[in-house]
């Protein structure tokens, strides 16, 4: 490995150990009555579609596995 690319490694490692996409937030004290999801902060609109999105992935690792299959034989 030449050493830029060490030096590029060391660098992204770095600067991803200092990076947040959002600073962690206090827990409401005494529990507040919050929903459920520990915070106090609204559920991630991702989270309701985890089932369709599991089940696109799944179509696409079925599509492209016969479509590279295809183009193989």
């Amino acid at each position: 490995m030449k050493t830029i690319n060490k030096l590029a490694l060391v660098f992204f490692l770095f600067v991803v150990s200092l990076a947040y996409a959002d600073m962690p937030q206090p827990a409401i004290p005494g529990g507040g009555g919050n929903g459920g999801n520990g915070t106090g902060q609204p559920a991630s609109p991702i989270d309701m579609y985890v089932y369709v999105l599991g089940i696109v992935a799944i179509g696409f690792i079925v599509y492209f596995t016969k479509k590279y299959k295809t183009v193989k034989a």
